[in-house]
Protein backbone atom coordinates (compact mmCIF):
# COMPACT_ATOMS: atom_id res chain seq x y z
CA UNK A 1 0.00 0.00 0.00
CA UNK A 2 1.26 3.37 -0.74
CA UNK A 3 1.44 6.36 1.23
CA UNK A 4 -0.06 9.58 -0.30
CA UNK A 5 2.55 12.48 -1.24
CA UNK A 6 1.33 16.13 0.55
CA UNK A 7 0.61 18.16 -2.93
CA UNK A 8 2.40 21.22 -2.92
CA UNK A 9 1.00 24.13 -1.21
CA UNK A 10 -0.55 21.31 1.88
CA UNK A 11 3.06 21.22 3.70
CA UNK A 12 2.89 23.94 6.67
CA UNK A 13 -0.51 25.01 5.67
CA UNK A 14 -2.09 26.33 9.54
CA UNK A 15 -5.63 25.42 9.56
CA UNK A 16 -7.16 28.30 12.09
CA UNK A 17 -10.74 26.71 14.38
CA UNK A 18 -13.13 29.50 13.95
CA UNK A 19 -14.06 29.01 17.63
CA UNK A 20 -10.17 29.04 18.51
CA UNK A 21 -10.47 32.47 16.96
CA UNK A 22 -13.74 33.52 18.86
CA UNK A 23 -12.29 32.23 22.19
CA UNK A 24 -9.39 34.40 21.99
CA UNK A 25 -11.27 37.66 21.04
CA UNK A 26 -13.61 36.90 24.16
CA UNK A 27 -10.44 36.65 26.61
CA UNK A 28 -9.24 40.07 25.33
CA UNK A 29 -12.46 41.71 25.58
CA UNK A 30 -12.68 40.41 29.51
CA UNK A 31 -9.37 41.25 30.32
CA UNK A 32 -9.49 44.80 28.99
CA UNK A 33 -13.05 45.32 30.60
CA UNK A 34 -11.44 44.45 33.97
CA UNK A 35 -8.47 46.40 33.45
CA UNK A 36 -11.31 49.04 32.63
CA UNK A 37 -12.84 48.32 35.86
CA UNK A 38 -9.83 48.28 38.35
CA UNK A 39 -8.07 52.03 36.44
CA UNK A 40 -11.91 53.32 36.76
CA UNK A 41 -11.64 51.97 40.93
CA UNK A 42 -8.38 53.98 40.86
CA UNK A 43 -8.76 57.28 39.81
CA UNK A 44 -9.46 58.91 43.70
CA UNK A 45 -8.10 62.28 44.18
CA UNK A 46 -6.57 63.18 47.71
CA UNK A 47 -8.93 65.99 49.25
CA UNK A 48 -9.17 67.88 52.80
CA UNK A 49 -11.22 67.23 55.03
CA UNK A 50 -12.21 69.73 58.15
CA UNK A 51 -11.71 67.97 60.84
CA UNK A 52 -13.81 70.34 63.11
CA UNK A 53 -16.03 73.16 62.35
CA UNK A 54 -14.01 75.99 60.93
CA UNK A 55 -15.54 79.36 61.25
CA UNK A 56 -14.48 82.56 59.13
CA UNK A 57 -11.11 84.51 59.87
CA UNK A 58 -9.73 81.11 61.26
CA UNK A 59 -6.02 80.14 60.34
CA UNK A 60 -5.96 76.95 59.37
CA UNK A 61 -3.30 74.45 58.27
CA UNK A 62 -2.52 70.29 57.57
CA UNK A 63 -3.13 69.99 61.41
CA UNK A 64 -6.55 70.81 61.11
CA UNK A 65 -7.66 68.79 58.20
CA UNK A 66 -7.80 65.39 57.51
CA UNK A 67 -7.16 63.81 54.17
CA UNK A 68 -9.65 61.33 52.13
CA UNK A 69 -9.81 59.83 48.49
CA UNK A 70 -12.90 60.82 47.00
CA UNK A 71 -14.07 59.98 43.31
CA UNK A 72 -14.80 63.70 41.72
CA UNK A 73 -14.14 63.60 38.43
CA UNK A 74 -14.05 67.15 37.07
CA UNK A 75 -14.96 68.83 39.81
CA UNK A 76 -11.64 67.94 41.80
CA UNK A 77 -10.59 71.42 41.12
CA UNK A 78 -13.74 72.89 42.82
CA UNK A 79 -11.68 71.18 46.14
CA UNK A 80 -8.49 72.08 48.24
CA UNK A 81 -6.10 68.89 47.09
CA UNK A 82 -3.85 67.54 49.09
CA UNK A 83 -1.25 69.41 48.84
CA UNK A 84 -1.90 72.50 47.55
CA UNK A 85 -2.19 73.95 51.47
CA UNK A 86 0.85 76.56 51.46
CA UNK A 87 3.01 75.80 54.22
CA UNK A 88 1.66 78.99 56.14
CA UNK A 89 -1.74 78.20 56.11
CA UNK A 90 -4.85 79.13 54.65
CA UNK A 91 -8.03 81.42 56.22
CA UNK A 92 -11.41 80.55 56.38
CA UNK A 93 -13.42 82.68 54.62
CA UNK A 94 -16.96 81.17 55.10
CA UNK A 95 -18.07 78.03 57.70
CA UNK A 96 -16.45 74.51 56.93
CA UNK A 97 -18.95 72.19 59.01
CA UNK A 98 -17.04 69.37 60.63
CA UNK A 99 -16.46 66.25 57.83
CA UNK A 100 -16.75 68.76 54.94
CA UNK A 101 -15.46 68.40 51.86
CA UNK A 102 -12.96 72.32 51.74
CA UNK A 103 -14.17 74.10 49.06
CA UNK A 104 -11.58 75.78 47.49
CA UNK A 105 -13.64 79.05 47.42
CA UNK A 106 -14.15 78.63 51.11
CA UNK A 107 -10.59 79.09 51.75
CA UNK A 108 -8.02 82.66 50.95
CA UNK A 109 -4.67 83.89 51.61
CA UNK A 110 -5.76 86.51 53.50
CA UNK A 111 -8.84 87.48 56.02
CA UNK A 112 -11.41 89.30 54.45
CA UNK A 113 -14.53 88.09 56.17
CA UNK A 114 -14.49 91.77 57.77
CA UNK A 115 -14.91 90.33 60.92
CA UNK A 116 -13.61 90.63 64.44
CA UNK A 117 -13.91 87.94 67.74
CA UNK A 118 -15.04 89.34 70.53
CA UNK A 119 -15.57 87.22 73.89
CA UNK A 120 -18.83 87.61 75.33
CA UNK A 121 -20.38 86.32 78.62
CA UNK A 122 -23.56 84.88 78.52
CA UNK A 123 -26.19 85.71 81.77
CA UNK A 124 -27.29 82.67 81.33
CA UNK A 125 -27.14 78.82 80.23
CA UNK A 126 -26.84 78.72 76.72
CA UNK A 127 -28.68 75.91 74.65
CA UNK A 128 -27.37 72.56 74.64
CA UNK A 129 -27.23 72.47 70.63
CA UNK A 130 -25.15 75.79 70.92
CA UNK A 131 -21.43 75.14 69.06
CA UNK A 132 -18.86 76.76 66.68
CA UNK A 133 -21.28 77.56 63.83
CA UNK A 134 -24.54 78.59 65.41
CA UNK A 135 -25.56 82.13 64.31
CA UNK A 136 -27.06 84.13 67.73
CA UNK A 137 -28.59 87.46 68.16
CA UNK A 138 -26.94 90.00 70.76
CA UNK A 139 -29.28 91.46 72.92
CA UNK A 140 -28.55 94.24 75.29
CA UNK A 141 -30.17 95.99 77.57
CA UNK A 142 -28.90 99.38 79.05
CA UNK A 143 -29.59 99.99 83.13
CA UNK A 144 -31.60 103.27 84.74
CA UNK A 145 -32.82 104.36 87.56
CA UNK A 146 -35.55 102.26 87.43
CA UNK A 147 -34.36 98.90 86.35
CA UNK A 148 -32.93 98.05 82.96
CA UNK A 149 -34.39 99.49 79.42
CA UNK A 150 -35.92 97.31 77.00
CA UNK A 151 -33.82 95.74 75.24
CA UNK A 152 -32.84 95.97 71.55
CA UNK A 153 -30.61 93.59 69.08
CA UNK A 154 -27.14 94.99 69.02
CA UNK A 155 -26.23 92.38 66.52
CA UNK A 156 -27.83 90.16 64.28
CA UNK A 157 -26.72 86.89 63.31
CA UNK A 158 -23.56 86.49 64.69
CA UNK A 159 -21.63 83.15 64.55
CA UNK A 160 -20.10 81.93 67.84
CA UNK A 161 -16.21 80.52 66.41
CA UNK A 162 -15.78 78.64 70.44
CA UNK A 163 -17.80 77.84 73.60
CA UNK A 164 -15.46 78.86 76.56
CA UNK A 165 -16.87 76.82 79.61
CA UNK A 166 -16.26 78.75 83.13
CA UNK A 167 -13.40 76.53 85.48
CA UNK A 168 -12.05 76.47 88.45
CA UNK A 169 -13.84 76.83 92.57
CA UNK A 170 -14.59 80.34 91.96
CA UNK A 171 -16.54 79.33 88.91
CA UNK A 172 -20.07 81.50 88.22
CA UNK A 173 -21.28 78.22 86.17
CA UNK A 174 -21.77 80.88 83.81
CA UNK A 175 -20.25 80.55 79.67
CA UNK A 176 -18.70 82.80 77.16
CA UNK A 177 -18.57 82.65 73.62
CA UNK A 178 -16.07 83.93 71.08
CA UNK A 179 -18.33 86.05 68.44
CA UNK A 180 -17.62 87.00 65.00
CA UNK A 181 -18.58 90.38 64.87
CA UNK A 182 -18.59 92.77 61.86
CA UNK A 183 -15.98 95.66 62.41
CA UNK A 184 -18.93 98.30 62.38
CA UNK A 185 -20.11 96.51 65.09
CA UNK A 186 -17.23 95.73 67.52
CA UNK A 187 -16.90 99.78 69.02
CA UNK A 188 -20.69 99.11 70.35
CA UNK A 189 -20.46 95.91 71.71
CA UNK A 190 -17.52 97.05 73.36
CA UNK A 191 -18.93 99.67 75.04
CA UNK A 192 -21.92 97.73 76.09
CA UNK A 193 -19.48 95.21 78.01
CA UNK A 194 -17.69 98.03 79.45
CA UNK A 195 -21.18 99.91 80.41
CA UNK A 196 -21.94 96.52 82.24
CA UNK A 197 -25.19 96.31 80.04
CA UNK A 198 -27.34 93.54 80.10
CA UNK A 199 -26.02 91.07 77.50
CA UNK A 200 -28.51 88.05 76.35
CA UNK A 201 -27.38 85.72 73.47
CA UNK A 202 -30.58 84.38 71.70
CA UNK A 203 -30.59 81.67 69.09
CA UNK A 204 -30.87 83.24 65.63
CA UNK A 205 -33.61 81.99 63.66
CA UNK A 206 -32.98 80.35 60.29
CA UNK A 207 -33.40 82.19 56.83
CA UNK A 208 -36.38 79.34 56.40
CA UNK A 209 -38.38 79.67 59.61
Amino acid sequence: MTSRRPLRGERGALRLDPRLVIGLVLIGASTFGVWSLVSGLDDGVEVFVARDTLTPGTRITAEDLSSESVRLGSSASRYLVAGDLPEGGLVVARTIEAGELVPDASVDDVDRSGLATVVVASRGPLPADVAAGTRVDVWTAKEGEGGFEPPTVLVSGAEIAGVIESEGMVSTGGTSVELLVPREKVAALLGALASGDAIDLVPARSSGE
